[in-house]
């Protein structure tokens, strides 16, 4: 899917390296769906699916399109940069929300004294979402250094 992938990262303007490792993280590139409902590539929960077709103009969206790899990631990066704008550009609580929902992000960031003070290690209480985040940011440094030149990130 690697043509998705650079063609949605440079559309919405997102690191390919950063949205690779989120399909990775969430798939391992697989399409299937979720115990919770979630569903493709990224792993779209259908309320969610429904909030980004709204927001984006969706409006021949159904249900099933997001076993379209092609929808999925083009879903999937919109609400990343979504989520990426909603924190400021601070990518750690974009992905930590895409994980945990952004309810418990913004908790988690008010306790910490702001997104200033967070620390994922520290301030993340749900060790899933801690393991997420840590490795999404391991496998995003990953795809840089293997895929740099291939994706014009040198």
């Amino acid at each position: 899917h690697e043509d998705i992938i650079r063609q949605q990262a440079a559309d919405k303007g997102l690191d390919p390296a950063l949205l690779a490792a989120m399909i990775y993280q969430e798939s391992k590139f697989e399409d299937r769906t979720s115990s919770a409902g979630a569903k493709g590539l990224m792993q779209i929960l259908p309320s969610t699916a429904q909030f980004i077709a709204h927001k984006s103009g969706g409006t021949a969206f159904e249900l099933h399109d997001l076993g379209t790899p092609q929808i999925n990631i083009s879903y999937g990066s919109w609400y990343l940069r979504y989520l990426i704008d909603r924190y400021d550009g601070n990518v750690t609580l974009a992905v930590a929300a895409y994980n945990a929902g952004e309810h418990n992000v913004d908790i988690w960031v008010q306790r910490a004294g702001g997104d200033q003070d967070f620390d994922p290690a520290s301030d993340i209480p749900f060790p899933e979402t801690r393991h997420y985040v840590a490795s999404v940011m391991d496998h995003r440094k990953q795809y840089r250094e293997k895929y740099a030149a291939e994706l014009g990130l040198d």
